[in-house]
């Protein structure tokens, strides 16, 4: 009685077939096998019935049926009920049905035999109706009948239909039996209910252990880990000795905990209980020590394995992705591969997470293939995981693609397909999908807000910032601190850095993130001092700031001269944090002390590096070098930085302008060359400007907008105008043509176009709010602080680095950027 328990609370949940048609109502009353007619010896000697005593198999069970028709044995009730118990046994409750119906003198046994079969083969309505069928017959329950009926109503999350049975439990006096009641206890546990599920588990007069391992089962796929340890212990101080069903269910707690050292502990007492060998066992432990962060110790573990089952080769696969080793876990696959081992959806959605980490999109593809070779591509999750890496390995239009031939498609196919667009730079991309997915109907969660507003931020438009913040406060998602810190992020990067700051001081929690985005902000609009005061209050708090937050603090300093904060910063983060810098980090450093034109201690800190400089490093020491206009170290730099083959033109740019401001054109004209011979090109300015819902983009000398003329008119009106305040162009990095052509050039620079266009679309005194790809100019830096001045104009620019807030003739970075 008690295996049967165990097994019926553990048994997997096999795929229903199709409903028989339900049967008529017979006007029976139960027997006992005492009012049977004698069955005769020869029977139970027959072949047939060793046959169907050996059959081990729906197939061989089909072969054996012929054989009792042909001999007359079909109507006998022993083969009968055997032949009923097979077809329930193997799944085929509907030619289960077709012995069961003929029958005219059902034995009670037979009805509990077909309830299991219901119950186990077919939908929840069809167990339940058959329940009914046997009360009208008379028939009466056994504690099983219910056991299998709360088991399915678990299954199927139904706790309506779970307390009729629980009521029917009580009422056949079965209140205190404890399979009934581990039955009851399992079902509220299913249906999420575990409050529930431990005050039937804790009336129990009796307890056994699978009751003990079915309510800590209940609270560790409730998230309610801790408990289910605690609850282990318990059992051991009431006399339950664990078992390895009881490890198996331990082992994922302790991992959801993140505990090493209690997962350790079950792993001890694995070995002296004498489970480690234990298939799943030892898939758990390889689960757990992945968790845990011990990948190499689980890897250990698989590769005793003795036997694998495919869900051992998915932990091992997703333990090397959850620890950023992506490589090997693509490694792993393939060996999978190679020992025939047949992938499941899941293997294959950590086989893509992997390829989407590391951007291989040749290998992606081959997942793909696999995909569509094993017939998975029906499972919606293994689609949205291939939308996921195509958008990860920058093909967004494959991506794209997936996303429309998706039937059923669900919010997280949406989420991912938003992202996708977001990530790729495809802002408007996003946002109309965001729009279609919303007149769908489809209520957008935290992770599609978390998703569309870093892309809506991309936009730099205050409007759209407010109607977002008012979408999420609609949704009720005004609480979530994800979300709430992308708002704060995103009103930081629109230019609305004291709203950004009101919201992070309405929030209740806050994430490490929300400070590294806050403190970002501040930095980005040269708010130095603020920046670092916010760090400071950050370190008396309980959230440690995390390398990130070290990144977003010294760049603060970098932009506002805070030179010695920067360094005690900078010092800090090893000696009493003990986080290592990276390589962003020293570039960061090398930009602070460059901008503050301490270029010999910035050369003297690339060489006393603990690692080897990497381009940031160096392409950092170079734009100082263009800032101070030093050409000796400039040379240096750039050499240092070509030899690392940087895939863009920038930096050649910078040098070819350092030689400019000297007047060596010969060395500027070399670095033309080199960048022709290459094939490396200076990306091209744009800036955007948004009027009336639509953005409107301005390239360097683009005359293809269609208020071009009117635009260039108003520039040379304008240029008279500032000029008389005092304006004089610089034209140090132009040449070789005649000073008029230097000033048409100047005038026809990306930030101006934007701008005079924005003055001649907006009213008188609002604000002009302009996005540039790459950092301003020092001849536009000066031409817009004298804008601001005769059009009495508030002109916010946010170029590749920082923010710009022209006003009144002056500028918010103090000339200092």
């Amino acid at each position: 009685m008690m295996s049967s328990a165990s097994q019926f609370l553990h048994l997997t949940n096999n795929k229903p077939p199709s409903p028989p048609t339900p049967p008529s109502k017979p006007n029976l009353t139960s027997h006992t096998l005492s009012q049977r007619t004698h069955i005769p010896s020869h029977v139970y000697k027959h072949p047939s019935a060793l046959l169907l005593e050996l059959c081990t198999s729906m197939k061989e069970l089909h072969q054996i049926l012929p054989l009792i028709i042909k001999n007359g044995l079909y109507n006998e009730h022993l083969f009968q009920t055997k032949l009923l118990s097979l077809f329930c046994k193997y799944g085929s409750v509907n030619e289960a049905a077709r012995v069961f119906e003929p029958i005219e003198d059902k034995l009670d046994v037979l009805y509990h035999t077909m309830l299991k079969g219901y119950a186990k083969n077919s939908s929840l309505h069809n167990a339940m109706s058959f329940f009914v069928r046997m009360k009208c017959d008379d028939v009466k329950p056994v504690v099983y009948n219910f056991t299998y009926l709360l088991k399915v109503c678990g299954d199927n999350a139904d706790l309506r239909r779970g307390k009729e049975i629980h009521g029917q439990v009580i009422s056949n006096g079965f209140s205190s039996n404890v399979f009934a009641m581990t039955g009851v206890v399992n079902l509220y546990a299913k249906c999420r209910q575990i409050d529930d599920a431990y005050k039937m588990f804790d009336r129990m007069p009796e307890r056994d252990l699978v009751c003990w391992n079915t309510i800590i089962a209940g609270f560790a796929q409730n998230g309610l880990a801790r408990v289910a340890l605690d609850l282990v212990l318990r059992m051991q101080e009431e006399g339950q000795k664990p078992d390895s069903i009881t490890v198996v269910t331990v082992l994922p707690a302790a991992a959801n905990i993140g505990s090493w050292r209690i997962g350790k502990l079950i792993h001890g007492y694995a070995i002296r209980a004498g489970f480690e060998l234990l298939v799943n066992i030892s898939t758990a432990l390889v689960d757990m020590y992945s968790k845990c962060g011990s990948v190499g110790t689980a890897r250990l573990i698989f590769d005793r394995m003795k036997q694998r089952t495919v869900v051992s080769w998915n932990s091992m696969i997703h333990g090397y992705v959850q620890s950023g080793d992506p490589e090997e876990a693509m490694s792993i696959f393939q060996k999978m591969l190679d020992e025939g081992v047949e992938p499941t959806n899941v293997t294959v959605m950590e086989a893509l997470h992997a390829c989407a980490d590391l951007g291989d999109l040749e290998r992606g593809k081959f997942v793909h293939k696999l995909v569509d070779e094993l017939k998975l591509g029906y499972d919606v999750s293994v689609k949205n995981s291939l939308i996921s890496m195509y958008s990860k390995c920058k093909r967004v239009d494959l991506a794209a693609k997936v996303f429309e031939g998706l039937q059923g498609k669900t919010i997280v196919s949406w989420n991912a397909m938003i992202l996708g667009y977001a990530q790729n730079g495809r802002v408007n991309e996003a946002l109309n999908h965001f729009c279609e997915m919303q007149s769908q109907n489809i209520k957008p969660d935290s992770f599609t807000l978390v998703s569309v507003i870093p892309a809506l931020a991309e936009l730099s438009v205050t409007r759209q910032a407010k109607w977002m913040h008012g979408l999420v406060i609609r949704n009720c998602l005004d609480k979530n601190v994800f979300v709430m810190t992308a708002l704060v992020d995103m009103y930081a990067k629109c230019g609305a850095i004291h709203t950004a700051r009101k919201l992070f001081d309405t929030m209740e929690e806050r994430h490490v993130t929300t400070w590294n985005a806050m403190i970002d902000g501040y930095g980005t609009h040269g708010l130095g001092k603020d920046a670092v005061e916010l760090f400071n209050d950050m370190q008396k708090g309980t959230i440690k700031p995390n390398d990130i937050t070290f990144l977003c603090v010294i760049s603060a300093c970098s932009h506002s001269g805070l030179v010695q904060e920067g360094l005690r910063i900078f010092s800090s983060m090893k000696e009493d944090y003990g986080l290592e810098p990276a390589m962003d980090h020293y570039g960061a450093m090398v930009d602070l002390l460059g901008r503050a034109g301490q270029l010999n201690k910035a050369w003297d800190f690339i060489q006393d590096m603990p690692v080897e400089p990497g381009i940031t490093v160096f392409g950092a020491m170079l734009g100082a070098c263009k800032i101070h206009k030093n050409v000796e170290l400039g040379e240096k730099a750039a050499k240092k930085l070509f030899e690392l083959n940087p895939d863009e033109g920038g930096y050649h740019v910078l040098l070819s302008n350092i030689y400019a401001t000297a007047s060596m054109w010969d060395k500027m004209a070399k670095v033309r060359t080199m960048m022709e011979k290459t094939g490396l090109q200076k990306t091209p300015g744009c800036s955007l400007v948004e009027l009336k819902n639509e953005v409107h983009s301005f390239y360097s000398g683009s005359t293809i907008h269609p208020q071009s003329k009117r635009i260039y008119a108003f520039l040379e009106t304008l240029g008279e105008d500032i000029k008389a305040a005092g304006y004089v162009p610089d034209t140090n990095s132009i040449h070789d043509v005649e000073d008029d052509v230097k000033k048409q050039l100047l005038n026809s620079h990306s930030e101006k176009l934007a701008i005079a266009f924005g003055l001649l679309n907006t009213s008188p005194g609002t604000t002009i709010h302009i996005r540039k790809n790459l950092r301003v100019c020092g001849d536009c830096h000066n031409a817009t602080k004298y804008i601001s001045l005769v059009t009495r104009r508030e002109i916010i620019v946010r170029d590749m680095h920082r923010f710009h807030h022209f006003k009144n003739g002056t500028c918010s970075c103090g000339d200092y950027w």
